[in-house]
């Protein structure tokens, strides 16, 4: 007995269609809003956290194929979101909508994909998808909604005419316009989010497109939380006096965001202020050191990536979602490699010798998990009070 759930069959009452650049239509059934979406196909191998992955900034420009079957069994609610408002363009499921079963479910995940005005597809062969774009790399495509009638030469229009992520700047789009204080912690069960007890530490984290969870867990590890729009400068950081400079996750090209970020990064390694990236923030703090970085095959998304720190020898099941990374033979002199990816040997975390600056490619901040590196925020942190010890 299979334990898939059943594909339905979308060819004779489809209301929506999956449509490539290359001209290939998926009919299926819509979910969430209606209308057209355009964006990058990826694909993302978690089984849990659909809405922790669709609210996460990075995803800005992107199109989710959820390679795990039962997407919505947990319905959503307010306290899982990543960002206020989601940026992913939409999203591609194998089975229709899963009926929502949890005591935490505000509402069912349909309302609140229309609410957030994602358009999705349900009931395409995303096994075979996913398998297309592990092969020829991740396709631009378009995703149309419309039960009145498919437009689809429309559609296909849009696909090609979107111009991939490759030199976008995407973290302006996401970041917030001005600065901010956060002070929530993690959430406990039958308690909610922690706030911020006597802090420790000042933190200014650099907002490319800053998940939720990560300035939750700067907050447990004992940091005030200072978010600073994307494109502020060196003088703004500092001015800001902090003991700490977080750089934050984000979507689009490093490079691209990286005209404006290089120097500010620059500016805070010279300043001798402990320093620490994730994601995006690791891309660019690698092209500030004066490695380069480029655009990935098909890219690592999903929360099942073993990970190894040569330093320990020991590995880690990471969350992963990037679509970029840095390119290992443009490493320079005073950069040490410090984990790689054990899928396919791609740099996963840098350090620069004698200065308090390290990065890593994956998510120690996980939400819902796995909490394998959550001790990256710790270490963070102890930077921090070896520099006033």
């Amino acid at each position: 007995m299979s334990s898939a759930a059943p594909l339905p069959r979308p060819h004779a009452d489809a209301s929506a269609a999956l449509v490539l650049a290359d001209g290939s239509v998926f009919k299926g059934q819509g979910i969430g809003a209606r209308g057209l979406a355009v964006g990058e196909v990826c694909f993302n191998t978690a089984m849990t956290g659909y809405q922790e992955i669709l609210s996460d900034p990075s995803y800005a420009g992107q199109i989710i194929t959820f390679t795990f079957p039962h997407i919505g069994n947990v319905g959503a609610n307010g306290e899982d979101r990543e960002s206020i408002n989601p940026a992913a363009r939409g999203l591609i499921l194998r089975a229709p909508i899963t009926q929502s079963s949890n005591w935490r479910a505000a509402e069912g995940l349909d309302a609140w994909l229309e609410r957030a005005g994602l358009v999705g597809i349900a009931g395409l062969d995303t096994r075979a998808l996913t398998r297309r774009i592990r092969d020829l790399g991740a396709p631009n495509g378009a995703v149309l909604h419309a039960p009145e009638g498919l437009d689809l030469d429309r559609a296909a229009a849009a696909a090609r005419g979107f111009p991939g992520l490759e030199g976008l700047d995407l973290a302006k789009d996401v970041s917030c316009t001005q600065a901010y204080r956060w002070t929530a912690g993690g959430w406990n069960w039958g308690e909610g989010f922690a706030e911020a007890k006597a802090p420790r530490f000042h933190v200014v984290a650099v907002d490319y497109g800053v998940k939720h969870n990560i300035l939750r867990s700067l907050v447990d590890v004992g940091c005030r939380v200072t978010v600073l729009p994307a494109q502020s400068s060196a003088a703004e950081v500092l001015r800001q006096a902090p003991d700490g400079v977080f750089l934050s996750n984000g979507p689009g090209d490093p490079a691209a965001t990286g005209r404006y970020a290089v120097p500010t990064i620059r500016g805070v390694i010279d300043a001798g202020v402990p320093l620490f990236g994730i994601c995006l923030g690791h891309q660019m703090l690698a092209l500030a050191l004066g490695a380069r970085t480029a655009k990935m095959h098909l890219g690592h998304r999903g929360a099942n990536h073993p990970v190894k720190d040569l330093d320990t020898g020991k590995v880690e099941i990471t969350s992963q979602n990037h679509g970029f990374a840095v390119v290992p033979d443009s490493i320079p002199a005073g950069v040490t490699v410090t984990h790689r990816s054990l899928f396919d040997g791609s740099i996963e975390g840098l350090r620069v010798e004698g200065k308090p600056v390290f990065s890593v490619q994956y998510h120690p901040e996980a939400s819902p998990g796995p909490k394998d590196s959550a001790y990256l925020f710790r270490r963070f942190a102890a930077l921090m009070e070896r520099r006033h010890a």
